[in-house]
């Protein structure tokens, strides 16, 4: 089980690697900053809201998850 902050940093970690990919990307097909900068803006506020919401409904999935009496050491 995992705390709603700890899904948040792995969502905000995550999304600055995706940040800087989407931008560089961006920048090689547009040439132009100011818009590969709006482009991985955008795009990481849209991804960091979806990732969350992604983490948080398989918390609640049981699918592949080991019960405490599965668990042997």
């Amino acid at each position: 089980m995992e705390t709603r902050l700890r899904t948040v940093v792995k969502s905000l970690t995550w999304r600055i690697c995706g940040l800087l990919v989407t931008v560089a990307t961006a920048w090689i097909i547009t040439r132009n900053v100011e818009i590969a900068a709006s482009i991985g803006a955008v795009d990481t506020a849209v991804k960091i809201v979806a990732y969350y919401l992604h983490e948080r409904m398989w918390l609640k999935i049981r699918f592949g998850r080991l019960s405490r009496a599965d668990y042997e050491i």
